[in-house]
């Protein structure tokens, strides 16, 4: 056999190398795009997709829970992406950093900064992931008593479904029955409170003040808001220590720095600021001049009497 035959067999050997290897290449590439599109001929990695995109809960937590139930987490909601996007409203614009506009009351430097306050509105159905579940399971228990989602004085006034987390705003007057019932229904067993907190929007009238409670289920590893709007006029809500016995600190805490008046708590008594102090210091209202501030025999002025910075 001559050499150019030998370099024609030799060409056509490794030609037919490459294209076998270009086809295996192509196979194993082509399965690697179907794995990684949200609709895969495997059923498997469709299921590990779904599962890892779901609201509110882990890949798996929600395996657990479909091998616990035989059936997918939330009978409405299901695995379905989350409701319509909780849309916000605008309520006030704000520059600086303490409310106080550019010019030489601004001692921070922050004075192109620029903040608005918005309020979220209701989010639509389905609200995805577990969401669902909890929600037709605590309206559920509530219709029992006639407060429920149909009800024109139900207990929830809206649910809201943002930043991973859902929160069901409440009328205050149905507020601990609503604990009681998170805590108390075996498939809901919201048996742990985080705490309460405050929230104050001077410019959304007559809701000034919220009060916002963290909720955990170790039962079944969930977590809800509750939240609760009060005017300024009347910033009454009633205790939940009943409920949520830890609540007498965190309720203490939340009446010192924003002024909501806890009813029936305890001892609703200042747990940071001396009990004769005036005001309430983390309100957004709460004036930041004119008082002094002593440390170790030195005094730092307030900010309204600080030189301003260029």
């Amino acid at each position: 056999m001559s050499p150019a035959e030998d370099g024609t067999t030799a060409d056509g050997a490794a030609a037919d190398a490459a294209a076998a290897d270009g086809t295996a290449a192509d196979g194993v590439q082509g399965q690697a795009l179907d794995a990684s599109t949200k609709v895969s001929t495997d059923p498997a990695v469709a299921a590990a997709t779904e599962s890892a995109s779901t609201p509110g809960s882990d890949a798996a937590a929600t395996t657990a829970t479909d091998a616990a139930t035989g059936e997918r987490t939330g009978t409405r909601g299901g695995l379905e992406p989350a409701g319509t996007p909780a849309a916000a409203t605008a309520v006030t614009t704000r520059r600086g950093m303490f409310g106080s506009q550019a010019g030489p009351g601004d001692t921070s430097g922050y004075s192109g900064l620029v903040s608005t306050s918005t309020v979220a509105v209701p989010t639509q159905r389905p609200y995805g992931g577990w969401f669902d579940q909890v929600a037709d399971l605590l309206g559920e228990s509530l219709a029992e008593i006639g407060l429920g989602f149909d009800s024109p004085a139900g207990a929830i006034e809206k649910v809201v479904v943002s930043f991973g987390e859902i929160t069901f705003h409440l009328r205050r007057e149905h507020l601990v029955e609503v604990c009681r019932r998170l805590r108390d229904e075996p498939d809901l067993r919201f048996e742990l409170s985080l705490g309460v907190s405050g929230v104050h929007y001077p410019e959304d009238t007559g809701r000034e003040l919220h009060a916002v409670y963290h909720l955990k289920s170790i039962t079944h590893s969930r977590r809800v808001r509750l939240e609760v709007s009060v005017p300024d006029a009347d910033p009454h809500i009633p205790t939940t220590t009943g409920v949520y016995p830890t609540h007498d600190w965190h309720e203490r805490e939340t009446w010192d720095f924003f002024g909501i008046q806890f009813d029936g708590h305890p001892a609703l008594t200042r747990i940071h600021m001396p009990d004769d102090w005036p005001g309430h210091p983390q309100r957004k209202d709460y004036p930041l001049g004119g008082i002094p501030v002593e440390y170790k025999g030195a005094t730092v002025p307030s900010p309204d009497l600080r030189r301003q910075y260029s």
